[in-house]
């Protein structure tokens, strides 16, 4: 396990992936041990009220609200708000159930009252139980926008309005370069002992993390133990449209190519049993590979997984 000399680990996450493996992490570890940087750069405005859907789908998650079905909203939600928008005639493609846009009514209510994300975040996740420190990765705004061959698309529009249907030609984080990274994220990089790059989609979840000014260099700079796991395994993502980005921008889909663009910032490359055949092609961009089961479908496989990356910092 993580040794009380330095013993916060410090995740970076967004999407369905990402909150499995957290789950997993906060199991095996107490509140103060670990610290969950979310990407917001999918953050949009429905309806007037601001809408944070990896920050949601983590808080959900480690609640034990979260819908297991969908991967995103609340267990048992209702949607009779939507349904009565729909009927004054608003355009109501992204799913809103009852109790979620309580979420968000709350949360635009506390931003208006001049909270930063971070506080928000806290007192929303205190609120329902969820004592692990989870952070957004900015309190500015950065938004994800697709070229695509339908235009210039916003994340949520292309990937619930248009289900990853359009051609992605390049990503871009519009107002990464003023957004400050937020103060939780830099002191984690600068006091934690691992650093865990979780299977999240590396262009759409944590590419906006990593584009932070300064946050990559830090964690060029960071003393602990690195380690990223796969979002592909055997030739495509375990959930969403990463395979599909990935030969779209000319990139191999392979989990060589996700260890590629993180070799920079990882020592230890976490892939699945399926892939075992790729082990020498890890090895040569001088990571060290751990060939484990990456699929997390039950509660028991996100703590096993959980369990085998905090043993590398033993």
């Amino acid at each position: 396990m993580v040794t009380p000399e330095s013993s916060t680990v410090l995740a970076l996450a967004g999407g369905v992936g990402g909150a499995k493996l957290v789950f997993g992490l906060a199991r095996c570890l107490p509140p103060g041990d670990l610290v969950i940087c979310v990407n917001t750069g999918d953050d949009e405005t429905f309806h007037g009220l601001h809408v944070s859907p990896d920050l949601d789908t983590m808080m959900y998650t480690l609640s034990g609200l979260s819908n297991q079905e969908t991967g995103w909203g609340v267990a048992g939600d209702t949607f009779t708000a939507l349904e009565m928008l729909g009927k004054f005639g608003v355009d109501t493609w992204f799913n809103l159930g009852d109790r979620d846009f309580a979420t968000h009514i709350r949360r635009s209510q506390l931003l208006a009252e001049g909270k930063t994300l971070s506080e928000v975040i806290l007192e929303l996740n205190r609120s329902l139980g969820v004592f692990h420190s989870v952070i957004p990765m900015s309190n500015d705004p950065v938004k994800t926008v697709l070229s695509t061959d339908e235009g210039e698309l916003p994340m949520q529009r292309y990937f619930v309005g248009r289900r990853a249907e359009p051609k992605v030609f390049e990503i871009r984080y519009v107002g990464v370069e003023n957004a400050t990274p937020a103060p939780g994220l830099l002191d984690s990089l600068a006091k934690c002992g691992m650093l865990v790059l979780c299977p999240s989609n590396p262009y759409l979840s944590l590419g906006p993390i990593l584009a932070l000014p300064g946050v990559r260099q830090l964690m060029r700079d960071f003393s602990g133990k690195k380690v990223c796991v796969s979002p592909i395994v055997g030739g495509d993502a375990v959930k969403g449209p990463a395979g599909k980005i990935m030969a779209e921008l000319g990139k191999q889909v392979s989990c060589v190519e996700v260890a590629r663009e993180y070799r920079d910032i990882c020592d230890v490359f976490v892939m699945d049993n399926e892939d075992q055949d790729l082990v020498s092609e890890i090895e040569e961009l001088g990571l060290t590979p751990l060939v484990t089961s990456i699929i997390m479908e039950t509660e028991e496989d996100k703590i096993a997984l959980a369990r085998e990356i905090l043993a590398l910092a033993d």
